[in-house]
């Protein structure tokens, strides 16, 4: 009798921005082992009403599945509010204000699971085939370990602006920031904020944000093969929720 032997894969997951839904669709739909290797490009919450569910659910998962989380700017943002009561009204008005609703009223217990969660998140992921796992980007020329600003990990966009360029010019060769890895994978910025988008390669770089914050789905990627897989747009799972379609430019 012929063996099939079921191979691992790196799957690497956009941003979610509290859409559980979304997240739980794409598991199913990717038909997620314990083989795999899951990484969340991280931005868990703000945006959608089931911050604390999501949070939650991926803390769950992590209990069976082999995951890395890293830190996204929302999540940061969230981790001020739970540690320092510091509700901003930027961030309130860009996701933050369904957070906070949703962190309402949970238990001192419940707080400090989110909290040490948060904490733990990693600033990126490097892995033995040269691949880059961030949030952003970075922008020190010698590479992520030389970076000065850590929050540039999970705030930076030129690293995205960067590629974008180098991918329309003709120019044959990486310019030095790009050169230190194989290939990178960041979220952060969303490919479209309007309709459906799918993974999005410039240079090096491959951009798995397709806007699930607001009229997007939820995606995740296979970093060898490149198939993907997506959630329904997620403003069609929360009905009559606003995410952040009507936030500020």
């Amino acid at each position: 009798m012929k063996q099939t032997y079921i191979l691992s894969r790196t799957l690497v997951f956009g941003d979610i921005h509290s859409g559980k839904r979304g997240l739980e669709q794409v598991l199913e739909r990717a038909k997620v082992t314990t083989k795999d290797h899951l990484v969340f490009l991280g931005d868990y919450v703000d945006a959608w009403s089931e911050a604390f569910e999501t949070v939650s659910f991926l803390i769950q998962l992590s209990e069976r599945f082999n995951c890395t989380f890293l830190r996204g700017n929302h999540d940061d943002l969230c981790l001020n509010y739970l540690t320092h009561n510091d509700a901003p009204k930027n961030w309130l008005l860009h996701g933050g204000q369904a957070t906070r609703d949703s962190y309402e009223n949970r238990s001192s217990n419940e707080i400090e699971t989110h909290v040490n969660f948060l904490r733990q998140l990693e600033d990126y992921r490097l892995d033995d085939n040269s691949r880059l796992f961030l949030h952003a980007g970075f922008t020190n020329l010698r590479g992520v370990e030389h970076e000065y600003f850590s929050k540039m990990f999970y705030w930076d966009r030129t690293l995205w602006e960067l590629a974008q360029v180098v991918e329309n010019s003709s120019e044959t060769v990486l310019p030095p920031r790009l050169q230190h890895y194989g290939e990178i994978f960041i979220g952060h910025t969303p490919i479209s904020k309007e309709q459906t988008a799918v993974p999005k390669r410039a240079a090096n770089v491959w951009n798995i944000d397709t806007g699930a914050a607001f009229m997007g789905p939820v995606t995740a990627l296979d970093v060898q093969s490149k198939e993907y897989w997506q959630s329904d747009p997620v403003t069609e799972l929360y009905p009559n929720e606003p995410g952040r379609n009507h936030s500020p430019k």
